[in-house]
C-alpha cells in the first residue's frame, strides 16, 4: 500500500505548464463542431467555399507531378528560395524600399505560426502588448503565453446619424485612450488591418497616430496584414512599415491563404527589418522549423504571376475584391431586409450585425452568464440551421459584455451558399411576421 500511496502521491500535482492556464478554452473549437452538427449553411468560419484560382492549383499539380523530385524534399528553413525571393520583390514595390529575401522576410505555417513566432521572439515575462479591440481571439493567448500582459484599447462605434448603415469606419479609437495605454512597460502593439472581425481598414490618420506613439515610446508594431488585398468601395490599405519611423519597429504579417483562396495550404510569412527577424527565425527553427516544400514552390508561382499583372485588371488581386465586394452587398441587402443591422466592412470577408431587433426569437436561460450574442448564435444554428460567431468572442473579459448584441457572418463563400443564407433569413421574417 505504501507504494501504491507514494505513486499517487506523485501523480498529483499539475501537470500542465502555467501558462496554459486559463487559455484551454478556443471559441472555434465549440463554435465548429456545432455547426458540424447542425447548419445547413455555414457563415461562421472565416474560409471560403469557393475554389483557389487554377493557376494556384496548376502550379501545385506541376509541382508535384513535375521532373523536380527534390521538391519532396526539404527546402531552405526560413523560406523556400524563389517564395522568399518573389515577396521581396513584391514588398519592395509596396513599401519602396530595398528588401534582402534572405534577412527580411521568413515563411511560416500560416499566418497564425508567424504571429506566435513574434510574441515568442519579441515579448518577455512583464512586458505589456497593446491589442486593439476586437481583435482576432489568438492574440491574447499568445501574448500570455509569452509571459507578456495584454493591454486592451477598444475601438468605440459612433452611429451615424442621418439613420444610414453603420461602417467599420464609424468604429475608431479615442486618440486620448490609447495614448494613456502606452507606458514604461509596453513593448508592442498588435495593429490588425483590414481587422477581422469588423473589416475596418485603417485610415492614414489613425495609422499616423498609432506610428506617433510607437515612435515616442520606442514599442515594437505587429502588423497583421493578412487581408491586405480585400479591400472595397475604392479604399486603400496602407501598410503601417511604410510610415516614418516604423519599418525599423515593424513586423508585417502575410497569408498565402487570404491572398488566394487557399486557407488549408497553410503558408504564411513575416516581413521586417534584420534586428528583428533572427528572432524570430529562433524561435521559428525550434518550433516548427520548415514548411511544406511543394505548397511554397506552387505559391512562390502565384506571386510571379501577380508581380506580372501588378495592378492590371486581370490581376487576381484586382479581381478577388470586386467579386467580394458583390457578395459583401448581397448580404448587407440580405440582412438589412431581415432587420438584422450590418455594419458595412471596408475590408476582409467579414461582416458583422447587429441582432438587438432579435431579443424576442431567443428563449431566456434563467441564471446564465453567458452573453445574449453567444446564446443567440447557438440558438441560430439549432433552430434555423445558420451559423455565424459571437462578436464578444473578439474581446477581453472587461469589454466583452458591452458588445454582446452583434454577430459576425463570413461572405466569402459561393452564390449558392449565400443564396441559401438569405432563404433562411427570409423564411424567419414571415415567421415573425405571420
Amino acid at each position: 500500500t505504501f507504494l501504491s500511496h507514494s505513486l499517487q502521491a506523485k501523480m498529483s500535482r499539475p501537470v500542465q505548464a502555467r501558462r496554459l492556464e486559463r487559455i484551454d478554452k478556443n471559441i472555434w473549437v465549440e463554435f465548429v463542431k456545432l455547426a458540424a452538427t447542425y447548419s445547413k449553411v455555414n457563415l461562421g468560419q472565416g474560409f471560403p467555399d469557393f475554389p483557389a484560382p487554377g493557376f494556384l492549383t496548376e502550379a501545385l499539380t506541376r509541382a508535384l507531378s513535375g521532373g523536380n523530385h527534390m521538391l519532396h524534399q526539404y527546402t531552405r528553413a526560413f523560406g523556400h528560395p524563389p517564395l522568399v525571393k518573389v515577396l521581396a520583390q513584391f514588398f519592395e514595390k509596396l513599401l519602396g524600399r530595398d528588401l534582402d529575401p534572405m534577412t527580411n522576410v521568413m515563411v511560416a505555417v500560416g499566418a497564425y505560426q508567424a504571429l506566435f513566432c513574434c510574441f515568442q521572439a519579441l515579448v518577455d515575462e512583464g512586458d505589456e502588448v497593446i491589442i486593439i479591440e476586437p481583435f482576432f481571439d489568438c492574440y491574447e493567448p499568445m501574448v500570455k503565453m509569452a509571459g507578456g500582459t495584454p493591454v486592451f484599447v477598444p475601438l468605440r462605434p459612433n452611429p451615424p446619424k442621418d439613420g444610414k448603415l453603420m461602417s467599420s469606419a464609424d468604429w475608431q479609437l479615442d486618440p486620448a485612450e490609447l495614448a494613456s495605454k502606452f507606458s514604461e512597460q509596453t513593448k508592442a502593439i498588435v495593429l490588425n488591418s483590414p481587422n477581422n472581425p469588423l473589416g475596418k481598414v485603417f485610415s492614414r490618420e489613425e495609422l499616423g497616430l498609432i506610428a506617433e506613439l510607437c515612435v515616442k515610446h520606442d514599442v515594437l508594431c505587429i502588423s497583421d496584414e493578412v487581408y491586405e488585398w480585400l479591400v472595397y468601395d475604392g479604399k486603400q490599405h496602407i501598410r503601417i512599415a511604410s510610415l516614418q519611423g516604423m519599418w525599423d519597429r515593424t513586423v508585417i504579417i502575410g497569408s498565402a491563404g487570404k491572398t488566394f483562396s487557399a486557407t488549408g495550404w497553410k503558408v504564411g510569412w513575416a516581413v521586417g527589418p534584420d534586428r528583428l527577424m533572427q528572432h524570430l527565425r529562433t524561435v521559428h527553427q525550434n518550433s516548427v522549423y520548415h514548411c511544406a516544400t511543394i505548397a511554397q514552390e506552387a505559391v512562390a508561382q502565384g506571386f510571379q504571376r501577380e508581380l506580372m499583372l501588378y495592378g492590371k485588371p486581370e490581376s487576381y488581386f484586382v479581381q478577388l475584391p470586386k467579386e467580394l465586394q458583390q457578395k459583401r452587398d448581397w448580404l448587407v441587402q440580405s440582412l438589412d431586409d431581415v432587420g438584422m443591422k450590418p455594419i458595412i466592412p471596408e475590408g476582409t470577408y467579414f461582416l458583422v450585425a447587429d441582432i438587438s431587433q432579435f431579443k424576442s426569437d431567443v428563449p431566456d436561460v434563467p441564471n446564465s452568464d453567458e452573453p445574449y450574442d453567444y446564446r443567440f448564435t447557438k440558438w441560430m444554428v439549432k433552430n434555423k440551421g445558420l451559423a455565424a460567431i459571437p462578436l464578444s468572442a473578439f474581446y477581453s473579459k472587461a469589454h466583452k459584455n458591452n458588445y454582446t448584441n452583434f454577430i459576425r457572418f463570413c461572405f466569402a463563400k459561393e452564390d449558392a451558399t449565400l443564396k441559401a443564407a438569405n432563404d433562411i433569413l427570409q423564411k424567419w421574417k414571415q415567421e415573425k411576421t405571420s
